[in-house]
């Protein structure tokens, strides 16, 4: 007996796909992320991964650019915001906040470098920006001076994160380290007397301390320097 042959199916028949939302293309966009790289999380990329053509995508994000600032704000809500009310004084809860944003970043190596340029201004980055400048407030900081301070912050922050991401992914970063070693402890006294006498200093602590120590300087330089506007 010869089998039938399966007849076509309407399109009536088939399940619809699940309607475009916002919040289902950028959590579509930070799995993507996750498992292939934000190299890859292209507008092109993403329609594909919905089943649905690029032009769609763009109803709800203008390009590539908005749809990784976009990725951005999604993550941002990780940062834990609870540091800012601990019970600590202001400064130490400050650098915890801080340090949880570059530990977002530093998690996810190529969205730190998407965040040097990303404009995220969605309701994580914005509740991140209020945390901080409540506590500089808190810390007596003039509000001129905050207001530029908390973009230095997040700036060295958003650049520790990159630079470090970067460097831990270099298939030659053990040996550039170690010949940066090499140079600065066999600096010569008579040619470089200030490398020769600081040689173990340039190179001294762990990567956290002296991240809560650059955080506690630029928090301190806000609070002690004034503002100068044209």
């Amino acid at each position: 007996m010869t089998p039938q042959t399966p007849k076509p199916r309407s399109r009536r028949e088939r399940p619809a796909k699940p309607a475009l939302t916002y919040d289902g293309i950028i959590a579509t966009a930070v799995q993507l992320m996750q498992t292939e790289g934000l190299q890859r999380v292209t507008m092109r990329r993403l329609a594909q991964e919905l089943d649905t053509g690029p032009a769609s995508l763009y109803v709800y994000v203008r390009n590539t650019a908005e749809l990784h600032a976009a990725i951005l704000e999604e993550l941002l809500g990780e940062v834990d915001l609870r540091q800012a009310k601990a019970a600590r004084d202001w400064r130490g809860r400050l650098v915890s906040v801080l340090t949880s944003y570059t530990m977002v970043l530093f998690e996810h190596p190529t969205l730190a470098q998407s965040a040097l340029v990303a404009r995220p201004s969605g309701k994580n980055y914005l509740a991140l920006v209020e945390a901080l400048l409540a506590l500089l407030n808190e810390g007596g900081v003039p509000d001129a001076q905050a207001a530029w301070g908390v973009d230095v912050l997040l700036q060295v922050a958003t650049a520790t994160a990159a630079e470090q991401s970067t460097r831990d992914r270099a298939v030659d970063a053990q040996d550039e380290h170690d010949a940066l070693t090499a140079a600065l402890l066999g600096a010569s006294a008579t040619t470089h007397p200030r490398i020769a006498a600081l040689g173990s200093e340039l190179l001294s602590g762990s990567p956290e301390a002296r991240l809560e120590w650059i955080f506690r300087m630029l928090i301190n330089g806000a609070l002690h320097t004034p503002r100068t506007d044209d």
